[in-house]
């Protein structure tokens, strides 16, 4: 891990500019940006070493990188492309399969299965939990229509309700500082679809 987080972002930026549809105004390299500054941000309330900071910006990074080969499944090719050109920058083979066992964890529906998984899919959707998560899902609904022309608003709150019913933060930090506000973007939306 010796060299500077800055030319990994700047080869990660330029990859996904090149490569992901202008319509993916979701999973986009700013969306990377984000869950990798949220998911720092977690980790610290977790008291994660520094190296093990690394590790969870890294795979902030990647974890939707795939995008740029498959939608539906991308985690794995973010795994994929991880190992194709982590170690460039330094990072070992043990190193990357903590980090893909990290971007595998933001698969839905998320299973992480030690603190470091947790951290990153709390990370990916952290947003729910914000006063911009109306913001963001209306990006999130503009992408998906672009894939799936037919999806109509009401079926997207419907899914985007049954979503928020079924999901559940892992780490202590975002249970006490971000499942109230979920809570009440959930009430939201079951009340503007009545």
């Amino acid at each position: 891990m010796g060299i500077p987080e800055a030319k990994m972002q700047q080869f990660l930026a330029s990859l996904l500019s090149s490569k992901l549809p202008a319509h993916f105004i979701y999973h986009n390299f700013e969306h990377a940006l984000y869950v990798t500054k949220k998911a720092e941000e977690i980790a610290r309330h977790e008291h994660c070493t520094e190296e093990e900071i690394t590790l969870i910006r890294t795979a902030g990074l990647w974890h939707d990188a795939g995008c740029i080969v498959v939608y539906n499944g991308h985690e794995e090719e973010s795994c994929r492309l991880a190992q194709q050109y982590l170690p460039q920058f330094d990072f070992s083979a043990n190193d990357i399969e903590i980090i893909c066992g990290m971007i595998m964890a933001t698969k839905v529906p998320q299973s992480p299965t030690n603190k470091l998984e947790e951290i990153l899919a709390d990370a990916d959707l952290e947003y729910l939990g914000t006063n911009t998560a109306a913001e963001k899902a209306v990006d999130l609904f503009k992408e998906l229509q672009s894939l799936t022309p037919s999806l109509t608003q009401a079926e997207w709150n419907k899914m985007q309700i049954n979503f928020l019913q079924n999901h559940q933060y892992f780490t202590s930090y975002c249970k006490e500082k971000k499942e109230h506000l979920k809570q009440a973007y959930l009430k939201e939306l079951i009340a503007a679809s009545e």
